[in-house]
């Protein structure tokens, strides 16, 4: 035994055993040593603080051996029918399982999390949040606090003394972590958010203290690699895969919940039993109900001409969101001479490209970059027409985006791509206009109509307004999630 405390950056290896709450604090220490500099802001790049850049052949390593991992077996927890009466019981407790968090990451994936956690909260549930091992620290960020609170909402951070070696090892370890706080906390439900590795670590923790689990698709990981590099096939192995592992998951977990009818076609159709599948679709808060403020000096600020109609998104500037066809469409109406300027609030891998463009074509149109979230409806209030032109990707078929919902909820009226799954938010002629995808002439004729009509683009953006308000609020959506958790 050791006669002498033994000190690790100034603590005892007695104070760590007794105060397991102190590892973050190390760990940050440790990587203040390594990688020297602000602790509040990003953190050099060291392999205690971020991963090795994430190869394709490491990323296919580590589903092989995610997949090589025999099933463990865990009581099975009926999933609900959808006759469940609606209401939960007092005393409820769930404890989310997501990839990252706010408020160090605001993102549509952070802002959905945070305000189902919200109406839940509203709705009489007692929502956590605990984030992917390891995070924000795995991201560079230097904020090793174990919990967060924002809005009231509480967000646990997982966060071990090292990274563990290997995918499996991270799923077990997320799932000791984790287990402190199922201890702790006593929930009622587990609830994981894509991606497979959070329903991983989910069913661990189901497995080793009897709770259901709740599996939310957001998204399909596999078609969003496809639809990102034409190069990418559904033969190769990344592909392949990680289609197995999601489906995998979802197959294991006791409900599955996702965003739309497409989505949830789409999980039936890989042998998840239709009755334990659950949509609770994309919401607003209730203030994008609200009329929209006034933007005149944001408008001399971006140089917007006022005689000139603005067309306009709010996006990541991804290859399947289709903006290049946006810009077409806006080079053919310059040439018929009724010219639109566009407005294209956000940033992403194509953004140079798309500047080029336009800038090749001709068109006026103006790039703002990321823009915080409680500015976008000052940039809504500057726009005629929401644009939402997505390919006929795979991935754009199946999954419903939030944007175009906030602009319909300020009384924007919404021209998209004809794809699956936003039929499923626009009604033609009634709440928006839908047209063919990835064809320029096409998305010109529909602006063309649009634009010069402002009685139906009124009458558009009222409808789609009362939609939203009477269907798609936070609130309105969660209360889909009673059904997903009465598990008995």
């Amino acid at each position: 035994m050791l006669k002498k405390p033994v000190y690790l950056l100034g603590l005892t290896w007695r104070q760590l055993r007794d105060d397991p709450g102190r590892a973050p604090r190390l760990t940050v220490r440790l990587l203040a040593r390594v990688a020297p500099g602000p602790l509040g802001g990003r953190l050099r790049r060291s392999r205690l603080a971020v991963p090795r850049p994430r190869g394709l052949q490491r990323e296919t390593a580590e589903l092989r051996a995610l997949l090589a991992r025999p099933a463990r077996s865990r009581p099975a927890h009926p999933a609900a029918s959808t006759s469940v009466p609606a209401g939960a019981p007092a005393g409820t407790r769930v404890l989310h399982l997501v990839t990252n968090a706010m408020p160090r990451t605001n993102a549509g994936y952070t802002v959905r999390t945070h305000r189902i956690a919200l109406a839940q909260r509203e709705l009489g549930f007692d929502a956590h949040v605990a984030t992917r091992l390891g995070y924000p620290l795995s991201q560079g960020i230097g904020d090793a606090r174990p919990r967060v609170e924002v809005d009231g909402v509480t967000y646990h951070r997982l966060i071990p003394w090292l990274p563990p070696s290997n995918p499996v090892r991270a799923v077990d370890k997320g799932a000791d972590l984790a287990g402190r706080l199922v201890k702790e906390l006593r929930p009622t439900v587990l609830h994981a958010v894509s991606n497979h590795l959070n329903a991983a670590v989910a069913l661990e923790l189901g497995r080793r203290h009897d709770l259901p689990v709740v599996y939310e698709v957001r998204g399909f990981l596999e078609d969003s690699w496809l639809s990102r590099d034409p190069s990418h096939s559904e033969n190769d192995d990344f592909y392949r895969l990680t289609r197995e592992l999601e489906t995998r998951r979802m197959t294991e977990a006791d409900a599955v919940v996702t965003l739309g009818e497409a989505m949830r076609e789409e999980i039936a159709s890989r042998g998840v039993p239709a009755e334990k599948i659950f949509t609770v679709p994309n919401g607003v808060d209730e203030a994008f109900l609200q009329p929209l403020p006034d933007a005149a000096d944001l408008r001399v600020e971006l140089g917007l001409p006022a005689d000139v109609p603005v067309v306009g998104l709010t996006s990541s500037f991804y290859g399947y969101e289709g903006i290049d066809t946006l810009i077409d469409a806006a080079a053919l109406l310059r040439e018929r001479g009724t010219p639109v300027t566009l407005l294209l609030v956000g940033d992403g891998p194509e953004r140079g490209a798309l500047e080029r463009r336009a800038a090749g074509h001709g068109v006026h149109a103006v790039f703002t970059g990321r823009v915080p979230m409680g500015s976008v409806r000052r940039y809504h209030a500057l726009l005629d027409v929401f644009a939402v032109p997505r390919r006929a990707d795979r991935v754009c078929q199946l999954v419903t985006p939030l944007k175009p919902i906030e602009a319909m909820a300020g009384g924007i009226p919404v021209i998209a791509s004809d794809v699956k799954a936003l039929r499923e938010i626009v009604e033609p002629g009634v709440t928006g206009t839908l047209t063919l995808p990835e064809e320029p002439e096409a998305w010109a004729n529909s602006l063309d109509e649009l634009i010069y009509a402002p009685e139906r683009r009124q009458k558009i953006g009222r409808a789609a307004r009362e939609w939203v308000r009477a269907e798609r609020t936070w609130r309105a959506v969660a209360a889909g999630y009673r059904a997903a958790y009465a598990i008995e």
